[in-house]
């Protein structure tokens, strides 16, 4: 039996649980999602979310090791998301890792979020090993990563302001759509044109970073414009046409980034990363291009432990080892060489 990492992943409004086995195995991946309860606000309520973890932690914990089919002496250690994400949520998935590290007498590894989905592109692509670059984008982050190692990242781009996700949210609830926005708005722009409104591109002058806001506030001044002349919108085309203007500047800045730091493979990775039309003009772009594609399936894109299993092995394997004292971290920053 190879090494096999019990992960817990509870930084916004999943509690899920895994066992991954020598970094690439998943054995159980468990996750109990509260985008029903939060869909009533429109988005995610932290103490409600908290409360949720409370309440779901062990249950999603028990099923995954008996999923798994291993008893606890078969864990070589315990991982668990630390940082960034909500304080109270990540507090419940520290404090219950903690506890059984402790009782099981287990190595305990914090994991960063971001690294872990970075990771998920390991599970089922055998073939991937660093370096590459990687598009990690979600609803808190856009970063453009440069893999150097399992566990070595250099930052070359980073929002601005606002996430892809954080926009993709918005302008959904904009158009009436609802939350979660982003799997709605890739299904509406399936019946749009994405070259009926133009919409701003910001791309920034010598960076690899990305601005989001000055596009979803032209998606705001437009629905604002069309109100006040009385001219009927078309949802379709306006979240067809946003969404390209999201694509365009993620799968640009990605192959510039590619090309400048001379990788041979791309990668996505963050919930936005299951939207299908980015995945698909990804894929193009790398193909034009001459770089090689990689994107875990939508189940690794949103959060999920096994990503954070993945990751805490290359930690484990590393050396990474974190004490009694692991905090959780909201805002904790990424490491970059």
């Amino acid at each position: 039996m190879g090494v096999n990492i019990l992960a817990i992943e509870s930084s916004c409004d999943e509690t899920a649980a895994a066992v991954v086995e020598d970094g690439r195995k998943v054995k159980s991946n468990i996750i109990y999602s509260q985008i029903e309860l939060h869909k009533l606000y429109g988005g995610v309520v932290p103490e409600i979310a908290s409360r949720k973890h409370v309440e779901k932690v062990n249950q999603v914990i028990r099923a995954a090791i008996k999923e798994a089919g291993i008893s606890w002496d078969d864990i070589d250690a315990v991982a668990v998301t630390y940082g960034p994400g909500l304080v109270g949520a990540l507090l419940v998935g520290v404090s219950a890792a903690k506890a059984i590290a402790y009782a099981k007498k287990k190595p305990l590894v914090g994991v960063h979020h971001i690294e872990g989905h970075i990771a998920a592109n390991y599970i089922e692509n055998p073939d991937l090993k660093p370096p590459y670059m990687c598009m990690v984008a979600s609803g808190g982050h856009s970063h453009l990563v440069h893999v150097l190692d399992y566990n070595k990242y250099e930052i070359v781009g980073r929002t601005r302001d606002d996430a892809a996700g954080e926009a993709f949210d918005k302008v959904a609830r904009a158009i009436g759509l609802g939350y979660p926005g982003g799997p709605k708005i890739d299904k509406l722009s399936k019946e749009g044109n994405p070259h009926a409104i133009e919409f701003p591109r910001a791309h920034m002058e010598d960076s690899y970073d990305f601005s989001f806001s000055g596009l979803k506030s032209a998606v705001l001044n437009y629905l604002n414009g069309c109100q006040m002349k009385g001219i009927e919108v078309n949802n379709a085309d306006v979240a067809a046409s946003f969404q390209k203007a999201v694509i365009d500047v993620l799968v640009d800045n990605s192959i510039n980034a590619a090309k400048a730091h001379s990788c041979k493979s791309v990668a996505l990775a963050g919930g936005v990363a299951s939207n299908s039309s980015l995945r698909e003009a990804m894929r193009k772009a790398c193909e034009e291009n001459g770089f090689a594609f990689y994107n875990p399936s939508p189940i690794f894109c949103t959060d999920n432990a096994a990503m954070i299993g993945v990751a805490g092995y290359h930690e484990y394997m590393a050396g990474t080892r974190h004490g009694w004292d692991l905090n959780a971290e909201p805002n904790l920053p990424m490491k970059s060489i």
